[in-house]
């Protein structure tokens, strides 16, 4: 009875309710990978990412995100599609999903797919699916623009690769940091069910690079690699272990992404926290910050945090928390130091490092040379030197420099040449320096 609705159901319809379905899985980005059409098919597939129109609220649009249905077998607590909740359901068909994907595409609303889905039946019945809708969408309507969709936990291991070679990327949601947490909140799953395919896509990825060096042509099995979600603030896990988890994730399976993704309460469970705040969003802000310092500045997740201190500065982001805990490692000398010690300096990023880098073999820089190059002085100024002097008479002292890079329009830093910015947050500043000490257990 309930497949029979479905088919009689619009189009738009489904589309309403399965794109309103997918909006709190968060774990998709834009093209990761390069490939340009042959003339024979429908698009191409730009690794930076084109946004090709926007909403009419300012979002952009790239990428049609959708789950292929949000009937589940499965009665995860914090789910909004879990099986015992009495919401609309409703399930597409392959050849729709193709429909809707090129009829986007033409638009030139998006530039690929993705495609997510909840458990119809059991996860090789799901995932048939999915491989069927892909295989159509690849083969019978020759797109050859970016997809990405979500292997399905506990489904056959040749369905997920046929799935990877029509797929440019592919995710397993680990949904919560700790087997612990799933036992709780997601009885139905497990961790064991859901590392074993993460595992078997970085082992066939692997294998497929071998394949390609011998032979060029031979097909790419998902060649943007594979990406996680984590759901914040559901369990009690600490920052340090979630960043922990997300540390493991990438040495161990080779992740491109762990994406984090701030809990929101749309079932009324005891099991569940009570948000009286609402959800996590600042605690989310800063794991992708501290995501961001693990893969491209090279920190490691002891350094940011740890068993005596788990949780992150809620005052101060991760890079500019851990400066201020190790100031005996500053100054930095711009014109002598190495690459990687750049990055460690507060407003200093991956290309502005490298533009030091390639422009001091020309000259000696100077701080006007530095903006120039794109470093963010007001955080910056307190960390380096060049040619031995700093920009101002500035105090390495924690408390000092904390106070400055808390006060929101500080053009030099107080006390300077009788410089001092009015504001009316000098109480708060103090009164913040004072909590973040005792909250980061640090003797000044």
């Amino acid at each position: 009875m309930s497949l029979r609705i479905q088919e009689e159901m619009d189009l738009m319809e489904k589309l309403e309710i399965l794109t309103d379905a997918a909006k709190y899985d968060v774990a998709c980005t834009s093209s990761g990978v390069d490939r340009n059409g042959d003339g024979k098919g429908m698009g191409n597939s730009v690794a930076k990412g084109i946004c090709h129109s926007f909403a009419s609220d300012g979002r952009c649009i790239s990428l049609l995100k959708i789950l292929f249905t949000n009937e589940c077998v499965f009665d995860c607590k914090y789910c909004l599609n879990r099986c015992s909740n009495d919401v609309p359901r409703a399930s597409f068909t392959p050849e729709e999903v193709c429909r809707l994907t090129m009829e986007f595409y033409r638009r030139n609303y998006i530039e690929g797919l993705f495609l997510s889905s909840g458990i119809l039946k059991n996860p090789d019945f799901t995932m048939e699916l999915l491989y069927q809708t892909l295989y159509k969408l690849r083969c019978e309507y020759n797109f050859q623009g970016y997809i990405h969709v979500k292997a399905i936990p506990g489904a056959d291991q040749e369905l997920i690769d046929r799935t990877g070679f029509l797929a440019d990327r592919m995710s397993v949601n680990l949904e919560l940091p700790t087997s612990e947490g799933l036992k709780k909140l997601a009885p139905h799953k497990s961790r064991k069910t859901i590392l074993a395919p993460m595992r078997q896509i970085q082992n066939r990825m692997t294998e497929n690079k071998e394949e390609l060096a011998v032979f060029r042509n031979a097909p790419k099995f998902v060649p943007a690699g594979q990406s996680t979600q984590m759901i914040i603030g559901a369990t009690p896990e600490s920052d340090y272990a979630i960043v922990s988890v997300a540390e493991s994730l990438y040495k161990k399976f080779r992740l491109k992404r762990v994406f984090y993704s701030a809990f929101v309460k749309v079932n009324e469970d005891a099991s569940l926290p009570a948000l009286p705040g609402g959800p996590p969003l600042l605690r989310e802000h800063r794991l992708y910050q501290a995501d961001w310092l693990l893969r491209f500045y090279g920190f490691e997740a002891d350094e940011l945090l740890s068993e005596k201190r788990p949780n992150f500065n809620v005052f101060l982001d991760p890079k500019c928390d851990w400066a201020l805990g190790h100031l005996e490692q500053f100054p930095v000398e711009i014109n002598r130091a190495d690459y990687y010690t750049l990055l460690r300096v507060p407003g200093i990023g991956t290309k502005s490092a490298q533009h030091i880098v390639q422009a001091r073999r020309f000259a000696c820089l100077r701080f006007e040379d530095l903006k120039k190059l794109g470093v963010v002085l007001k955080r910056a100024l307190y960390f380096i030197t060049c040619s031995g002097r700093m920009m101002y008479p500035t105090k390495l002292d924690e408390d000092y420099i904390l106070r400055n890079l808390l006060s929101e329009k500080e053009r030099k830093p107080l006390g300077i040449d009788g410089y001092r910015q009015l504001t009316l947050f000098d109480d708060f500043n103090m009164q913040a320096a004072d909590i973040i000490r005792s909250e980061c257990g640090r003797v000044v």
